[in-house]
């Protein structure tokens, strides 16, 4: 566990004067896992997916509601840039301050060039509360969804809404 990531986090929305809950479990590194421990907290968990272009000078985090499959595929279509990877563990933590497993928006506290564009699922505009890591899987952070709006904004980074649904060709 990171306590300074945490904190950073923390200081953060309480600059915002962004109240939250916070619910303290063991390492969740799969949805599969996080499923278990989320079951009783009310909010709109969610998966967050780091990607690069194949140049690797754009990266992209998206935010989709962990049960909705995600076609990276319509992503590549949409942005015409060619094929997206995942971002190394090098690039995370450059770009987003975190490390494998704990990826998060809370990690564009350490995105001071606002380098790093968000995806976010559309689903997500209908929830009323919100669930992260705090760049630490070892614990999910519940905000409301008008205060990780208020959040996004106050970081400056870039960020739209999509569709995650699968292409039809």
């Amino acid at each position: 566990m990171d306590i300074d990531r945490r904190e950073k986090v923390f200081d953060t929305l309480k600059k915002l004067d962004i109240s939250y809950d916070l619910y303290e479990h063991p390492p969740l590194d799969t949805i599969e896992i996080a499923l278990k421990y989320w079951k009783d907290i009310d909010a709109v968990h969610c998966k967050n997916l780091f990607f690069r272009n194949h140049k690797g000078n754009k990266h992209y985090l998206v935010i989709i509601k962990d049960t909705t499959s995600f076609n990276i595929r319509s992503l590549e279509q949409k942005l015409k840039q060619g094929k997206l990877t995942f971002g190394s563990e090098k690039r995370l933590y450059k770009y987003l301050g975190v490390t494998p497993g704990s990826v998060s928006p809370f990690g564009l506290v350490n995105d001071n060039d606002k380098h790093v564009h968000l995806f976010l699922d559309q689903q997500l505009r209908k929830a009323e509360t919100i669930s992260f890591h705090p760049n630490d899987n070892t614990a999910s952070l519940v905000l409301s969804y008008a205060d990780f709006i208020n959040y996004l904004k106050s970081r400056g980074n870039t960020y739209e809404y999509i569709d995650p649904s699968p292409v039809t060709d």
